[in-house]
């Protein structure tokens, strides 16, 4: 069991999302994000005041797989949220020691689905 965290642009999660469902990974968890990285953000002028914004909005993706869905996982998103610009985002794929299904009391890969 993997889990999946992936951090992309807010414009890109529809077609991240229809590429996941390509895939036929339908579970996952969706969270507004703010971060930075090469982008370092940008100044802006509101009513005269110069602003640095340094932190960026993003979505950030959270999916448990089995195994057998990592790559799966990790090319969908790759397909719905590549540009080719700076600021497309990242992937983590960590091992996922535990995975418990509330509803039913259902572990391990069972619980995932």
């Amino acid at each position: 069991m993997k889990l999946v965290v992936a951090l992309i642009q807010p414009y890109k999660l529809d077609d991240v999302k229809r590429a996941l469902f390509d895939a036929k990974v339908t579970k996952m968890t969706v969270s507004p994000a703010q971060g930075c990285g090469q982008q370092a953000g940008y100044t802006e002028e509101y009513r005269g005041t110069i602003t640095e914004i340094n932190l960026l909005k993003k979505i950030r993706l959270d999916i448990a797989v089995n195994d057998e869905f990592v790559q799966p996982t990790v090319d969908a998103i790759i397909k719905g949220a590549r540009t080719g610009k700076i600021g497309d985002g990242k992937i983590w794929v960590t091992s996922l020691e535990q995975c418990i299904r509330i509803r039913t009391g259902e572990t391990g890969s069972d619980a995932i689905g």
